[in-house]
């Protein structure tokens, strides 16, 4: 279902990557990383959706229909370079410091940090170019608007 997909994330320019894909990519990340624990609690994917409401400007509908194709997405997906590479290109820096600000946020949604999620957190920031001490800072400002 997603060959095409991830067949553009592989092979796409920045100039000529789809809005949707850059979307569904990143819905996709945030999918992985909640899931990285084991534990895809409730609490987890209504923050997600909310998380994707407000950053694309979504009804809650349109939400979660992106948030069901991200969950479909990162089960099929090989790997999570993919997807990080599609956010690098696409979002500038200063931005993708919010989307580790994000991806904290889902991480700590269920009240505990797993050393599952801090190592997948930890290669998804040297990914996106996001330093150990930007993703810290990162997650010490997500932590205190708790």
């Amino acid at each position: 279902m997603f060959a095409d997909f991830f067949k553009r994330l592989s092979g796409h320019t920045p100039e000529t990557l789809p809005d949707e894909d850059a979307r569904l990519a990143l819905t996709a990340l945030l999918v992985r990383v909640a899931r990285s624990d084991g534990d895809y609690a409730e609490a987890e994917r209504d923050l997600i959706t909310r998380i994707i409401t407000d950053r694309f400007e979504l009804s809650r509908a349109e939400a979660e229909s992106l948030r069901s194709e991200g969950e479909a997405a990162e089960t099929e997906a090989p790997d999570t370079v993919r997807f990080t590479r599609t956010i690098k290109d696409a979002v500038p820096h200063e931005e993708r410091l919010g989307v580790i600000e994000a991806l904290w946020r889902v991480v700590l949604a269920d009240g505990h940090r797993d050393h599952d999620e801090d190592t997948l957190l930890r290669l998804v920031a040297n990914l996106l170019g996001i330093s150990d001490v930007e993703s810290a800072m990162a997650r010490q400002r997500v932590a205190d608007a708790g």
